[in-house]
């Protein structure tokens, strides 16, 4: 009898490992290919100026290139075009008539490099890896950032086109400073990407809002504000009303809020409703700003989310290339 149960029992035993083993088989066989479906590589970027942007950044990508290479390729388009008055050559001036520009960029490493009121240099996105990769710093401002930028070769240029003088002295007739929404805020790219080694890497890079006061930052060259790249979880950078980032340190927030579980686009909504509750509670308008997020995690995942209608971003992978307009909180 005492044999019959050990024999019983060791049968069943035997039943369930085996099960167990057939069980954990099915479940590797799910969880091979799902590692397949992570999308990469891929970029995305803020406004549909990142369109063509997208381009260049995939034409490294698609290379097996670095997301870092990619990603200073690819913003150096709309830096370098003086029909773009938003960004680099052709930017609109502060209220001096001088065109100052911010950039930052990071790595999956954690290096960082930004320059910020830099004048007389067409592509600061250039300068600011120069920063990360050939100096002990990570920030340059001002007149340093324009002699660093010089001794590395960079050549000095009149960035002021025709169009944005002319902006410029309409403007001081009046001298009244009232960023227009979606137009006026409408003053950075932002670029993520991922490669195909599922390394991350972002950029930013604006002229700032026009007709500022001369000195002025938003949080395009600001680490964490403007830009933040974590490559364990992903990336965000930003678009809008920069002192509003800033305040909410917004893109680290959002790979922060990532790394606790939210998607991009859940990570996204949340950061604006943050931007949204302070804004409140300072009795501001709400139709006067524009902040928008875009995000990218480690699954190839995206999302994005802005204050108001209007702001859209561009994502380019194996499936091609599409313009994206965001979802946003404040409806007409």
């Amino acid at each position: 009898m005492a044999n019959r149960r050990k024999f019983i029992k060791t049968a069943a035993l035997g039943s369930a490992a085996l099960a167990l083993s057939s069980f954990k088989s099915k479940i590797e066989e799910v969880s091979e290919p799902s590692l397949d479906k992570v999308k990469k590589p891929i970029v995305l970027s803020t406004w549909n100026f990142g369109i063509q942007a997208n381009e260049a950044a995939w034409e490294i990508l698609k290379n097996n290139g670095r997301a870092l290479d990619a990603v200073e390729a690819g913003v150096k388009i709309p830096e370098g075009d003086p029909k773009e008055r938003s960004v680099g050559y052709g930017g609109r001036p502060d209220r001096d008539g001088r065109v100052t520009l911010d950039a930052c960029i990071m790595d999956e490493y954690a290096n960082i490099g930004s320059v910020a009121c830099l004048e007389h240099i067409k592509h600061p996105i250039s300068v600011a890896r120069a920063v990360m990769e050939k100096t002990p710093h990570v920030m340059l401002v001002g007149d340093g950032a324009l002699q660093f930028a010089l001794s590395q070769g960079f050549k000095k240029e009149n960035l002021l086109v025709e169009e944005s003088e002319k902006e410029w002295k309409e403007w001081l007739k009046t001298s009244q400073y009232k960023p227009i929404v979606n137009i006026e805020n409408h003053d950075t790219i932002g670029m993520i990407a991922m490669d195909v080694h599922g390394n991350l890497s972002g950029a930013c890079t604006t002229s700032g809002m026009a007709f500022k006061m001369h000195g002025r930052l938003g949080d395009s060259p600001i680490i964490g504000a403007g830009l933040f790249v974590d490559n364990e979880i992903g990336a965000a950078t930003a678009t809008g009303h920069g002192e509003e980032v800033i305040r909410i340190a917004g893109c680290h927030l959002v790979v922060e809020l990532m790394r606790q579980g939210r998607t991009p686009q859940q990570a996204c909504e949340e950061a604006v409703q943050r931007i949204i509750k302070l804004t409140q509670l300072r009795n501001k308008n709400l139709k006067d700003i524009q902040v928008g997020f875009i995000a990218l995690n480690k699954k190839g995942q995206t999302g994005s989310y802005c204050v108001q209608g209007g702001f859209n971003y561009a994502v380019q992978d194996n499936s091609g290339s599409r313009l994206i307009d965001a979802p946003y909180y404040l409806k007409s």
